[in-house]
């Protein structure tokens, strides 16, 4: 594994690499922000693996990671808010025509102003959530403290969890693509719940 992206995760850009994928992804989801963390992770089990005598120098720090991670999660969660709070006419109107976005503007509206974000942090996990609860919560005009708590626990469920999945993946099945492959699959099996719980109608 480490033959083709040693170098990278060896180094301390894959910190500004990892937060910058995460903090962009709130606009681009197809960036792969998800398996550079886990890969980067993957890559810190080595770290607990030195007897073997394959350790790539400089190993990423698995507590570094995950609060890079979650801090670029909850920046690119404010910077999409505050773009869609200023967005204007257009933006509503871009809601209201689809179905998907309008039901998720007045869930989300609903769940905060009752104090209860839980679905902040289901939709950080589903494919493109975070996107539509951020530009939902700023075009709805919700207040910046009913949200930011929500927005950062949801930041730092997901980074922690990425970061665990990748970490314990490389301890239990090696420091190889295997290992990163059953870690991606257990991080998009997340998502996929987590859209399935969206998704379900509410009494």
């Amino acid at each position: 594994m480490f033959e083709s992206v040693g170098p990278l995760v060896s180094s301390p850009w894959i910190y500004a690499l990892v937060a910058l994928s995460v903090l962009l992804d709130v606009f681009l989801p197809m960036l792969p922000s998800g398996v550079l963390v886990i890969t980067a992770a993957t890559a810190a089990a080595a770290g607990s693996q030195a007897a073997t005598g394959h350790v790539p120098h400089g190993v990423p720090d698995i507590l570094l990671l995950t609060l890079c991670a979650a801090t670029a999660s909850v920046l690119g969660d404010l910077v999409a808010f505050r773009l869609a709070w200023v967005g204007g006419a257009r933006l509503d109107r871009a809601i209201a025509r689809s179905r998907k976005l309008a039901t998720a503007q007045e869930r989300l509206g609903a769940a905060l102003a009752r104090g209860g974000g839980a679905l902040v942090v289901l939709a950080r996990f589903a494919p493109a959530g975070r996107s539509l609860v951020s530009l939902g919560a700023g075009a709805a005009h919700r207040r910046i403290r009913e949200f930011l708590p929500w927005s950062a626990l949801a930041g730092l469920s997901w980074a922690a969890y990425s970061v665990a999945l990748g970490y314990f993946g490389g301890q239990w099945l090696g420091t190889t693509w295997v290992a990163t492959a059953v870690s991606l699959a257990a991080l998009f099996g997340a998502g996929a719940g987590a859209a399935y719980v969206m998704r379900r109608p509410r009494a």
